[in-house]
C-alpha cells in the first residue's frame, strides 16, 4: 500500500483528498503548512508527496526546493496556479508532475500511480559530471575534490557542504537552506554548526574569512561559492570585511576533531 503525504492548507479539500485516496487503497498522512509537511516528509519518508503551492507559512515552491535538498521522494504539485511559467519552474525544480485545481480524485490517483510506476521502472541516473569553479573541481559521483590540480582531503560532511555550494555556484545560500540540505534539519538548527564547517573548509582551500578566495559571506544573507575575484564586486562585502559575526576562522575554537559533526 503506497504511503502518501498531502500538504494542503484548505481543510475541506484536504479532508476530501484524504477520503478519496484512502478509498482507492492509499495510506495518507497530511500537513496543513509547509514546515509541518517538511518535518513529516523527513521523519516518516512517504512514497509520494502531493504538494499545494499556496501554503500559509512558506510558499510551496520553496518547500519543494527544501524537500529536494534532503529527499528524492516523488512530488506531485496540486495547485490552482495554472500559468505555464509557474508549471515549468516547478518541474525544473524537481516536481515529478503538476495537476491544476479543480481536479477529480480519479485523475489524481492515476497520476500518482503513473509517477510511482515510472519510479519503479526507471533507469539509474547517469553519474553527475564534475563541477568546476575556477581551479576548484568537485566530482559528486566520485566524492573527490581537487584545487589547482591537487587533491583535497575532506571529511564526509565537509564534502557534502562544498558539493552543495558548488552545485549553486554564484548563488547566495542561506544558513537555513544549508542546514536543511547538508544536515537534514529543515526546521533549522545552530548557525554555529555551519560557521564552524565553513571555517574548516576555508583552511583547506587556503583562505580566510577576511581574505576569501572561493567562499564569500554576504552579510545577514548567507554564503556564496564563486571563483576568485568574481564575488568581491557584487556581494557587498569586499575581501576585507566579508565575515558575518561568528563566521571567522577561529569560530570553532578547536581543531578538526569534530569536522564530521
Amino acid at each position: 500500500m503506497p504511503h502518501l503525504l498531502v500538504i494542503e492548507d484548505d481543510p475541506q479539500l484536504r479532508g476530501a483528498l484524504v477520503r478519496a485516496l484512502r478509498d482507492r487503497g492509499h495510506a495518507v498522512a497530511t500537513a496543513s503548512t509547509g514546515m509541518q509537511g517538511l518535518e513529516e516528509a523527513v521523519t516518516h519518508r512517504p512514497d509520494l508527496v502531493v504538494l499545494d503551492l499556496g501554503l500559509p507559512d512558506v510558499d510551496g515552491s520553496r518547500v519543494l526546493r527544501m524537500l529536494r535538498a534532503v529527499s528524492g521522494v516523488p512530488v506531485i504539485i496540486a495547485t490552482a496556479r495554472e500559468d505555464e511559467p509557474e508549471i515549468v519552474m516547478a518541474l525544473e525544480e524537481g516536481a515529478d508532475d503538476y495537476i491544476v485545481k479543480p481536479f477529480g480524485s480519479g485523475e489524481l490517483d492515476a497520476r500518482i500511480k503513473a509517477v510511482l510506476r515510472r519510479l519503479g521502472t526507471g533507469t539509474p541516473p547517469e553519474p553527475e559530471r564534475p563541477i568546476r569553479v575556477g581551479e576548484l573541481v568537485v566530482a559528486p559521483s566520485a566524492r573527490e575534490v581537487t584545487l589547482d590540480g591537487e587533491p583535497l582531503e575532506l571529511t564526509p560532511r565537509e564534502f557534502d557542504l562544498l558539493c552543495y555550494l558548488a552545485r549553486r555556484a554564484g548563488q547566495v545560500v542561506s544558513r537555513r537552506d544549508i542546514l536543511a540540505a547538508v544536515w537534514q534539519q529543515p526546521l533549522g538548527g545552530a548557525d554555529k554548526t555551519v560557521d564552524v564547517h565553513l571555517s574548516w573548509l576555508r583552511r583547506k582551500l587556503g583562505e580566510t574569512a577576511q581574505q576569501p578566495r572561493y567562499l564569500h559571506t554576504v552579510r545577514t544573507v548567507g554564503v556564496k561559492l564563486a571563483p576568485p575575484g568574481a564575488a568581491a564586486s557584487d556581494d557587498g562585502t569586499g575581501d576585507g570585511g566579508g565575515a558575518d559575526a561568528g563566521d571567522t576562522d577561529d569560530a570553532d575554537g578547536s581543531g578538526e576533531g569534530g569536522g564530521d559533526a
